[in-house]
């Protein structure tokens, strides 16, 4: 094919290393092998029915993974006959009994799947169905969640408070009670009752409904949610905490939303006593301005009604439990995470392990937005640290193939860092933050309460916008790699030659990245400027006029885009030229360039060629034939944006970009 070189005619007279492990990460990423535990026709089977309901009455304490009681699924029937009610239940435990209907059921085990026959005639469809199952045993330990184990106890080493906890993702619910592990198929509410000695504090989901007393010293937390729940974020941690709870208000709302932390409360008369909440209450509070900003950004937070919170547990990292937040920390970039997540990854769930970037991805980019907001002067610091830790491999895509393996499907470098920046440049993409953000509340708007994937993303993103991304998620999302972009220079008088060579990290599945890039010009005596440039070749050739002698250039200056630092070389020896066209006799030429109403086309090539003008995504927007002289288009109506005025004729094609602003 051949180059094509674009010719920018803009005059600039006035201004105009090491990868990093994400803590929410950190854990998640030590495992590898864990597959889903049920078979595929298991999981078919336990297709027959949507869960409604879900209600856990449990005995656990502080000190022990043992637990007991029972657990009851409300279902609806969607396909008959429906002879086995099938579940998942790790074989430690001792199943007591199982009630179908409250009828005594005949059940069989094989590893984790448990099959109970359906007493009397199959139900029909649309029928509801009640599974109860009463249960005991100590639950297993071989650290086969994504965190550590489904359901864990240990003390934290920093304060030295016992704690019991679970985290179930991505396949680990089935470790602490019966379950189907379906993440389209989210229960319409749930309730976790803990039963625990009076020492103790038992966090969940939801609200508090109340805390009944109970013989032998125990006393019953009931907890209950009225939203829909994805199996994964059910959750529980007992431990001795001390209730703190603090209120925001966002913009929109009458009422307050309750930020409830349990925090570990230091047994009194030791030398830390209540320590815990002294040491992190200035992170804790923070969490009131993050709902703010969040609020703002996505939308309100969509369990408003219940309420926002943390459970401390002796881990590193944290894990976005729906509407209170299990974490062993608080720091801000943590806390913003997993906060973020009640948005992407509560609210809308990724459809499959596969799309996990549509959880984690938005969830570290939270961590940006609240940077954006509050710190500002820390953005580039994040930036640059994330787009290091991409860097620092070569392959890999954010959307995940193969989904046996724990530690691919919450791969830091990929998932986390390169997911968020993935982000930040759709951002870049749009250039305009209010149809961006605009985008995400519409995405949030249609698949909350329910599942999306990352394509669900890109038409909503697409709808949105009026703009193509396939080109985007192909490089991107299902891509691999990045780019690295070399450039040589030369300025002749005041025209500036720029020659950029694109190259990428792993060509044979990604050759080439078509996007914009910045371009920072330093010139003597006067302000730098930046000018955003389109990139569809890996070999891009364009001349500018510029006013004042450049002195640098810098690629990317404010690290919107993934990309490796290439050279950057001033070549006293570059001239470009167009073809049969003199680009020093600027033959065709085109102004003004910014542009918002009129754009004028000077043709003094003294040959007829046909001018088209295209948008980036190359559909033509205008056409016209234009012999010597000058001719006009009006392209008010353009939407703001990159678009190029296209001349071809038998002896050369032309295609000089211009902005409209």
């Amino acid at each position: 094919m051949k180059q094509l070189l674009k010719v920018l005619l803009i005059c600039f007279a006035s201004p105009l290393f090491a990868q990093e492990i994400h803590d929410c990460s950190k854990h998640k990423i030590k495992l590898s092998g864990l597959e889903p535990t049920a078979s595929k026709a298991a999981m078919n089977s336990m297709e027959a029915y949507d869960v409604h309901y879900y209600k856990l009455d449990l005995n656990i304490e502080r000190n022990s993974i043992y637990l007991s009681g029972n657990v009851m699924i409300g279902v609806k029937v969607k396909s008959s006959p429906f002879a086995q009610f099938l579940f998942e239940l790790h074989p430690n435990f001792v199943i007591d009994t199982v009630l179908i209907n409250g009828i005594s059921a005949i059940y069989t085990r094989t590893g984790s799947v448990v099959s109970a026959t359906v007493p009397g005639s199959a139900p029909a469809i649309n029928s509801n169905l009640t599974l109860r199952v009463y249960y005991r045993g100590t639950a297993p330990s071989g650290a086969s969640a994504a965190i550590g184990n489904g359901f864990s106890t240990g003390t934290s080493t920093s304060w030295g408070n016992q704690a019991t906890w679970s985290l179930s993702q991505p396949y680990a619910a089935y470790e602490w009670f019966p379950v189907k592990q379906s993440l389209p198929d989210k229960a319409d509410s749930v309730e976790v009752w803990i039963t625990t000695d009076t020492s103790n504090k038992a966090g969940s989901n939801g609200l508090l409904q109340q805390v009944s007393p109970m013989p032998n010293g125990k006393h019953r937390w009931e907890w209950k949610s009225r939203y829909p729940i994805a199996y994964y974020l059910i959750s529980v941690s007992v431990a001795r905490y001390v209730d703190y709870t603090i209120y925001a208000k966002p913009a929109g709302m009458t009422d307050s939303i309750p930020v409830v932390n349990f925090i570990y409360n230091n047994v009194i008369g030791s030398p830390n006593a209540n320590s815990t909440l002294v040491f992190f209450k200035t992170e804790i509070d923070k969490t009131v301005d993050m709902l703010h900003v969040f609020s703002n950004r996505f939308g309100l937070y969509p369990f408003r009604l219940e309420k926002y919170g943390h459970c401390m547990a002796p881990f590193s990292g944290g894990m976005e439990h729906q509407t209170m937040t299990t974490q062993g920390l608080f720091n801000q970039d943590l806390t913003a995470h997993e906060l973020g997540h009640q948005w992407f990854g509560d609210y809308v769930t990724c459809a499959s392990w596969k799309d996990i970037w549509v959880n984690e991805g938005f969830a570290t980019y939270s961590e940006y937005l609240y940077r954006e907001a509050a710190s500002p002067s820390t953005r580039l610091a994040w930036l640059n640290s994330k787009n290091n830790s991409v860097l620092s491999g070569s392959n890999g895509s954010v959307y995940v193939p193969d989904t046996t393996s724990v530690s691919r499907i919450f791969n830091s470098r990929l998932t986390y860092n390169k997911g968020a920046l993935i982000l930040h440049m759709l951002r870049y993409e749009i250039n305009n933050d209010s149809l961006f953000f605009l985008g995400l509340r519409n995405y949030l708007q249609l698949y909350g309460s329910a599942v999306a994937t990352g394509v669900d993303f890109r038409q909503v993103m697409q709808n949105t916008t009026g703009m193509n991304f396939s080109d985007f998620f192909n490089q991107w999302y299902t891509g691999e790699g990045h780019p690295t972009f070399s450039l040589q220079w030369n300025q002749v008088g005041n025209q500036l030659y720029l020659q950029t060579t694109q190259t990428t990290s792993f060509p044979s599945v990604t050759p080439l990245f078509k996007m914009h890039l910045d371009y920072r010009l330093s010139r003597s005596g006067l302000p730098d400027t930046t000018l955003r440039l389109y990139h569809d070749q890996n070999l891009e050739n364009f001349i500018l006029n510029v006013s004042g002698t450049v002195t640098a250039i810098v690629l990317d200056p404010d690290q919107w885009v993934v990309n490796a630092n290439g050279t950057v070389i001033k070549n006293t020896n570059l001239v470009l030229g167009i073809n049969g066209l003199v680009a020093t006799d600027q033959q065709v030429n085109i102004y003004p360039n910014p542009v918002n109403e009129l754009l004028l086309l000077e043709n003094r090539s003294g040959r007829k060629m046909t001018f088209e003008i295209v948008d980036i995504q190359g559909k033509v927007q205008f056409q016209s034939d234009a012999r010597e002289g000058r001719q006009q288009f009006n392209i008010s109506h353009l939407p703001t944006g990159t678009y190029f005025l296209v001349g071809l004729n038998d002896q050369q094609d032309l295609k000089i970009p211009f902005l409209k602003e």
